[in-house]
């Protein structure tokens, strides 16, 4: 229902020179052609790795759990989700 939730990227720091400052390794995916390398390059890293991965604003991002929910009714695919919210969980929104 249009609700979408997301951080506002021109306020946040580069991820990746945030991680080098603290001596981890940082790995920043913008297309979806580079993910399975950058998951590939944090896996194979030896220490702390901070992915800083864009996703396009109307994408879902899943597993994510509803608002209000318990984690054990975390929706793992878009094809689990359906219907509309009732007023009661949009007043959790």
């Amino acid at each position: 229902e249009s609700r979408y939730a997301e951080s506002y990227s021109d306020s946040l720091p580069d991820f990746v020179k945030l991680a080098e400052a603290y001596g981890w390794k940082g790995i920043r995916i913008e297309r979806p052609d580079q993910l399975e390398d950058g998951i590939a390059a944090m896996l194979a890293h030896d220490g702390p790795v901070m992915v800083d991965c864009m996703v396009a604003k109307l994408a879902n991002c899943f597993p994510m759990i509803p608002s209000g929910a318990a984690h054990t009714d975390m929706i793992l695919q878009a094809n689990e989700v359906s219907g509309t919210m009732d007023d009661e969980a949009k007043a959790l929104v």
